[in-house]
């Protein structure tokens, strides 16, 4: 099973101006290709901080991925750092610039072509769906940060990890509380190991107390971990099975 990391960066995300909204849409995307998310860091607009988190992470996991600072203006500093974690400098790609002339015509102006800088080395990947390319140094893509263009980005990724087999998920449903749950839920969680289990309460609005879900790349054992803990449960007490 591949890993991977996530490093989000931006001052905005770390004072509370803007909620970050590409986490989440990443990990679905790694679920969907059995990819595991181990860690996401964020940080702010910082050149040798990004170049550190950079060089650490990518070197704990298979893939990193970065989100945010990689357009024109002064705070937008992450091919910066991806370069530096490597020991390389920042070129011009002739793609990149070929295509933001393409784009802007005659409206062009030095400041959009700064969006052309990757770090030398890297590589461009691009798809039929989605032709403005991501920039991969490495095993390190570099995102944008808006919302939008980020989940446009995600059919690239997709592709190049193309093979995996995705994770499978099932759930429990049942009307007690976590306290009530925990010696089952122990047994469960002991007679399997290769299941990830997780156990999050609702406190209003549902027909039941706790969801409990059950993770991982084998369907059978997926399936044996979700079936044991609910015929572990006291009668009248499940709600439902998913």
């Amino acid at each position: 099973m591949k890993t991977a990391a996530a490093l989000v960066i931006g001052n905005e995300l770390l004072s509370g101006k803007i909620a970050d909204a590409n986490l989440v849409v990443l990990a679905r995307t790694l679920r969907e290709a059995g990819v595991e998310l181990r860690r996401a860091v964020f940080v702010l607009d910082d050149v040798d901080v990004i170049a550190e988190e950079v060089r650490a992470l990518a070197g704990a996991h298979d893939v990193l991925f970065t989100s945010g600072g990689v357009g024109p203006t002064h705070d937008d500093v992450t091919i910066e750092g991806v370069a530096r974690a490597f020991g390389a400098p920042v070129v011009t790609s002739p793609i990149l610039a070929d295509l933001l002339r393409g784009h802007y015509g005659d409206r062009l102006l030095e400041g959009h072509l700064f969006m052309a800088r990757v770090p030398e080395g890297a590589r461009l990947v691009s798809g039929e769906t989605v032709v403005w390319p991501v920039v991969v140094m490495q095993n390190v893509w570099i995102l944008p940060g808006v919302p939008e263009i980020f989940l446009a980005k995600q059919p690239l990724i997709r592709a190049e990890l193309a093979g995996e087999s995705p994770f499978i998920s099932f759930a429990v449903l049942t009307t007690l509380d976590e306290g009530q749950l925990k010696p089952m839920l122990d047994r469960v969680v002991e007679d399997h190991r290769d299941v990830a289990i997780g156990s999050y309460p609702r406190w209003s609005g549902a027909e039941y107390r706790t969801r409990l879900t059950f993770d991982g790349l084998l369907e059978d054992r997926v399936r044996a971990a979700r079936d044991a803990f609910a015929s572990s449960l006291p009668a009248g007490t499940l709600v439902g099975v998913e």
